[in-house]
């Protein structure tokens, strides 16, 4: 079975940085690609960023600039870099990758940038 952990979140103050892993058991990630989204309370899952498995980044407005996805093959883990992080970064952050048959998510890892 595939299963996919986000680790790395926690509380952090606006201006500061975290870093977001999302580890694969089941399977290589090296060829996948591998999304990035986050959900607040009251509103929709929103994605965030996302790396294919040529290596195209892409991130969303919003945190373009702050944010940056990068692959460490050797852990079999995507990381999320979040600088400059904002109150607004504050939601629960899920991994997913498509795969056929729908793809995996991870369980989540929750962000609150607060001070």
């Amino acid at each position: 079975q595939v299963q996919l952990v986000e680790s790395g979140g926690g509380l952090v103050q606006p201006g500061g940085s975290l870093r977001l892993s999302c580890a694969a058991s089941g399977f290589s990630l090296s060829t996948y690609a591998l999304n990035w989204y986050r959900q607040s309370p009251g509103k929709e899952r929103e994605l965030v960023a996302y790396i294919t498995g040529g290596g195209f980044e892409y991130y969303a407005n919003f945190v373009k600039g702050r944010f940056s996805i990068s692959r460490d093959n050797a852990k079999n883990t995507v990381n999320l870099q979040m600088n400059s992080l904002k109150p607004e970064d504050t939601a629960v952050y899920y991994c997913k990758v498509p795969m056929v048959g729908g793809g995996a998510w991870g369980q989540g890892t929750q962000v609150t940038v607060a001070s």
